[in-house]
């Protein structure tokens, strides 16, 4: 599981386009928000945390950095 933090998120939108933009790379990922913590988590699928980084800062969000 990769676990990321990220800034900018406040509404199930945010939810929403992140969960798309993984997704549109690797649909077999299972992605969580947690909107209060700022995490994303990213389960399954073959997607790699540099891509998920990429994907998530170009739907205009900001990777903060990750979670353990």
């Amino acid at each position: 599981m990769m676990k990321l933090i990220v800034d900018n998120m406040s509404c199930q939108h945010c939810v929403n386009t992140i969960t798309k933009a993984i997704n549109a790379i690797d649909p077999k990922a299972k992605v969580t928000v947690d909107l209060t913590k700022h995490e994303v988590d990213i389960e399954g699928g073959t997607i790699s945390q540099e891509a998920a980084i990429a994907a998530i800062n170009d739907a205009g969000f900001e990777f903060v950095g990750i979670s353990y």
